[in-house]
């Protein structure tokens, strides 16, 4: 895989990035810190994060993380639903400006949908990238309607992406929003790419398939997980980063292109489930 670019922005986003959540609750901060640092080293420097994780706490991690380094990262947070009027949209984009010790952030997206009006959401996003406090924005856990919406009010090409739960027991996204985003120029970034404790075992019917096709790329089954989920040009993955090993192996994914054979081994092993009708997210 090689890097790949948000919009018209010459900023490399690469691939397969480093997530945030939960990072505040390691009882090491510096052991994240290391781990997020390595990472940037390793060629992950898409850093995701959020007001939302540890009350802004995770913020002020990557923030250590990155400091004397901004320059090499492409940097997004998140804003909550229930500060997204158009004041307080603005408020909290500075909140977490400061906490990440940056004077911008290279993509700003709604965390999901509340009660404020996506219109006044939108134009808050749009002042704040007039400002020069926002390159970009996009939206988080967004079906297929939010995101019409959300297109016919601010137009073609403003939605940089939306950040989807994506993994490989929890596919649901592939039946429509994976399409609509490749249609739409969106990109897709897949939070949770390992699942919440749901990743199979080795030893399990699953795990050794997932074991069988690492062997033969010398890679290690989350790679091969990884590799996967950004098959499809547009979409990418933001792997939680909390240890220097875990983050060293989610980046030798950078280095992997799956054959097609493998390609349909696995979507045969772990196959696309039904439609539920509503889009997961956690």
């Amino acid at each position: 895989m090689q890097a790949r670019f948000f919009l018209d922005y010459k900023v490399a986003v690469s691939a397969i990035g480093q997530g945030s959540w939960y990072i505040d609750e390691v009882p090491d901060r510096q052991q994240v810190v290391k781990a997020l640092q390595r990472g940037i080293d390793e060629g992950l420097t898409h850093i995701d994060t959020a007001e939302m994780y540890g009350s802004g706490e995770a913020e002020r991690v990557v923030a250590q993380a990155i400091r004397g380094r901004r320059s090499d990262v492409f940097l997004v947070s998140k804003v909550l639903p229930y500060n997204a009027s158009y004041d307080a949209t603005i408020a909290a984009c500075h909140g977490s400006l400061k906490r990440l010790e940056t004077d911008y952030l290279d993509s700003y997206l709604l965390h999901w949908r509340g009660s404020v009006p996506l219109a006044e959401t939108i134009e808050a996003l749009e002042y704040l990238c007039d400002a020069g406090k926002i390159r970009t924005w996009g939206v988080s856990n967004f079906d297929v309607d939010d995101l019409e919406e959300a297109l016919a009010i601010a137009g073609s090409g403003r939605i940089a992406c939306n950040q989807v739960l994506y993994h490989l027991e929890e596919r649901t996204i592939e039946h429509e929003i994976i399409p609509w985003c490749k249609k739409n120029g969106v990109k897709v970034v897949a939070y949770s790419p390992f699942g919440h404790d749901q990743f199979p075992w080795e030893e399990s019917p699953k795990g050794q398939v997932l074991a069988e096709i690492a062997q033969r790329y010398g890679a290690s089954p989350r790679q091969i997980a990884l590799a996967f989920l950004c098959r499809y040009e547009h979409v990418l993955a933001i792997p939680k980063s909390s240890s220097i090993d875990h983050t060293v192996d989610n980046a030798q994914a950078l280095r992997l292109q799956l054959k097609a054979e493998d390609i349909a081994l696995i979507d045969e092993t772990f196959a696309l489930q039904t439609h539920p009708g509503y889009l997961p997210m956690i």
